[in-house]
C-alpha cells in the first residue's frame, strides 16, 4: 500500500495547517488522488492492523438502507455511535441515498439497483453513478455525506470505480473507505459477471489530525506486507451476508489507536 503511504508523506511535507470543526486542528492538502488495483490484491493496509470486519459491517448496513445504528451495527461495531441520538438514529445519511432516493414525483429510487442494472445492460453508460450528496437532506444528517459520489465503468470485461470524498481524515477514515469500496467493487462486479479492476480515489480536503501526526510517522517507518485477499461466496448480490466474505493472508504491523474528532 505505497499508495496511501505516499498520501501520508505528501501531507506531512506539504500539507498546511488548517483548523477545522472539530476543533481539532489539522495539515491538510487539498485535491489528492490514488489508485488501487484490485487485481494485485485486495487493498487493506498492513501497516498497521484495519478491523476489516467493522469495514464490512458498516458497508452491508449501507446496503441494507439503514439509517439507524441499532440495525445490526452498533452490536458489532460503534463505528456510528457518536453521531446517533437517543434513539439510534442519524438522519437520512447514505444508506437512505443509496436505496431511497426521493425523487421530486414522490417515488423513491434505488441507485445501488439503477447501477447494477445499468452495467448490465448499458455498460459503455457514463451515467453509472450514485450519490448521496442529497443537498435537500443535507440538515436532517447527522453528519453530512464524507464519500460523497461514485462511478462505475465497464471495459474489456473489467469493473472500475471511481469516488470522489470531499472530506478525508487520512489516519482513521480513508483505510477504511478503501476497504469498503474495493469491497463494493467486488460485490459489484461478482453480480455483473466482470472482473474487479481500479478503484479510484478522489480527494478534495485530504488532512491529518494533529493528534495523529505520531501515529502516521510510526507508520511510514514499517514496510508494507504482501496484500491479501477478499474471498467471497457465490451468491446473488443482493444474498450476500457477512458471513459470506473472507480476507485470506492478511499479515499486517500492530494496531496504532487514533483518537476520533467527533
Amino acid at each position: 500500500m505505497q499508495q496511501y503511504l505516499s498520501l501520508v508523506r505528501e501531507i506531512l511535507e506539504n500539507g498546511e495547517v488548517k483548523e477545522d470543526r472539530t476543533g481539532t486542528g489539522t495539515i491538510s492538502i487539498f485535491g489528492a488522488q490514488r489508485k488501487y488495483d484490485l487485481r494485485e490484491g485486495f487493498p487493506l493496509l498492513t501497516t498497521k492492523k484495519v478491523l476489516f470486519s467493522g469495514v464490512l459491517r458498516e458497508l452491508l448496513w449501507f446496503l441494507r438502507g439503514s439509517t439507524n445504528i441499532n440495525d445490526c451495527l452498533t452490536a458489532h461495531t460503534p463505528i456510528w455511535d457518536a453521531w446517533a441520538d437517543d434513539k439510534g438514529e442519524l438522519g437520512p445519511i447514505y444508506g437512505k441515498q443509496w436505496r431511497r432516493w426521493n425523487a421530486v414525483n414522490g417515488r423513491q429510487i434505488d441507485q445501488i439497483q439503477t447501477a447494477l442494472d445499468t452495467i448490465k445492460n448499458n455498460p459503455d453508460s457514463r451515467r453509472i453513478i450514485v450519490s448521496a450528496w442529497n443537498v435537500g437532506d443535507l440538515d436532517d444528517m447527522a453528519l453530512p455525506p464524507c464519500h460523497l459520489l461514485f462511478q462505475f465503468y465497464v471495459v474489456n470485461g473489467r469493473l472500475d470505480c471511481q469516488l470522489y470524498q470531499r472530506s478525508a481524515d487520512v489516519a482513521l477514515g480513508v483505510p477504511f473507505n478503501i476497504a469498503s469500496y474495493a469491497t463494493l467493487l467486488h460485490m459489484m462486479a461478482e453480480e455483473c459477471n466482470l472482473t474487479p479492476g481500479i478503484f479510484t480515489h478522489t480527494l478534495g480536503d485530504a488532512h491529518i489530525y494533529l493528534n495523529h501526526v505520531e501515529g502516521l510517522k510510526l507508520q511510514l517507518t514499517r514496510t508494507p506486507k504482501a496484500l491479501p485477499t477478499l474471498k467471497m461466496n457465490k451468491k446473488r448480490f443482493w444474498d450476500l451476508q457477512y458471513e459470506d466474505f473472507e480476507i485470506i493472508g492478511y499479515e499486517h504491523d500492530p494496531f496504532i489507536k487514533f483518537k476520533v474528532a467527533v
